[in-house]
């Protein structure tokens, strides 16, 4: 007699992501990831139109549903409208990624107000505004999953990223804050910080930093966007349910302590 097979539901079926910043890298392994998890996901870009477009083509070939939503989410009107158009078509937002950010590296005495400022806006306020924007429905759904994307620069620092290590660290700080005020509501904040991951985002590296990175990681290898996005997913899953306000490095061991 042929057994009758039952179909197992994904994890994180009926649910709808935000990746902020998933036309590459990081954000585009963790929009892939979410969507073989179940979940529809709304893949932002600001300027990679292409790459986006890439991103939602992968989640369609392995049988993902997945729209591309264009904002800069630096900018509050953008991050309205973003949340807007991507609720109308893919239902209620109950996870959100932070992952969008840049990098602008100068030594300390020669960075401007522009350059640290900058760099706030765009890897902390950019944080702020659209976990702001996305509470509404997780409040109503009494279920969430907000996933911030730091650094370990934000847990260490690093020489010429004073403007990035603080935006990080404020991540870090922020994540925090909001697991405490939304924990009655059962949504939780956690973040991620990867170590040095080869990426586009990370290409002008010098070699000399990649050679001393290699030297002082315990497991002597870079990492992947794919085991960040490994971490984000299971942040966002339903097995993560009690875990709130923690930051988890993804960095080979290089800022164990």
């Amino acid at each position: 007699m042929d057994q009758i097979q039952t179909q197992v539901p994904l994890p994180l079926a009926g649910r709808m992501a935000l990746v902020t910043g998933s036309s590459r890298g990081i954000g585009r392994a963790t929009a892939l990831r979410l969507a073989a998890m179940g979940a529809a996901v709304a893949v932002n870009y600001r300027s990679d139109e292409r790459g986006a477009a890439e991103t939602r083509a992968l989640i369609e070939a392995q049988g993902g549903r997945a729209l591309t939503f264009q904002g800069d989410v630096c900018r509050e009107d953008d991050v309205a409208r973003l949340f807007q158009t991507a609720e109308a078509s893919l239902g209620p937002l109950t996870i959100l990624v932070n992952n969008a950010g840049t990098t602008n590296d100068r030594l300390l005495l020669r960075m401007t107000l522009d350059d640290f400022v900058g760099l706030l806006q765009a890897n902390l306020v950019s944080a702020f505004l659209c976990t702001r924007a996305s509470l509404r429905s997780m409040m109503k759904a009494r279920w969430g999953r907000i996933v911030n994307v730091a650094s370990i620069s934000g847990l260490m620092g690093q020489v010429g990223q004073a403007n990035y290590a603080a935006s990080k660290a404020g991540l870090i700080a922020f994540t925090k804050s909001t697991a405490r005020e939304m924990a009655s509501r059962n949504i939780t904040a956690n973040t991620v910080a990867p170590g040095y991951i080869p990426t586009e985002l990370t290409a002008n590296v010098s070699s000399e930093f990649k050679d001393e990175y290699l030297r002082i990681t315990p497991l002597g290898r870079y990492g992947t966007p794919e085991e960040v996005a490994a971490t984000i997913a299971f942040l966002c899953s339903p097995e993560a349910g009690y875990i709130t306000g923690q930051t988890i490095a993804v960095d080979g061991g290089i800022s164990m302590h």
